[in-house]
């Protein structure tokens, strides 16, 4: 399964003629190419997949995303040991 987890973007350049952003993912910091989003704009949310922003959505989806994501994440970690599938 393939995630693309939401990002703010906080500084965007060009390297080497590619539009690129540094990303905030809630404290930690990547590059990933917007070349696909030419409207993204700093303070933009975006979803990053594999180094790729895929598309820009609003802060209410992303923050909605993200306590998704956390919500699964704390009910992973409320498994025990030899209930989970890893």
């Amino acid at each position: 399964m393939c995630l693309g987890i939401p990002g703010k973007i906080i500084e965007i350049n060009q390297t080497i003629g590619v539009k690129m952003a540094k990303i905030d993912f809630g404290g930690v910091i990547r590059e990933a190419c917007i070349e696909a989003i030419p409207e993204a704009k700093i303070g933009d949310y975006t979803i990053i997949h594999a180094g790729f922003a895929l598309n820009i959505l609003s802060e209410k989806e992303a923050l909605e995303t993200l306590s998704l994501l956390q919500d699964i994440s704390d009910f992973n970690n409320d498994l025990e040991p030899d209930e989970q599938e890893f």
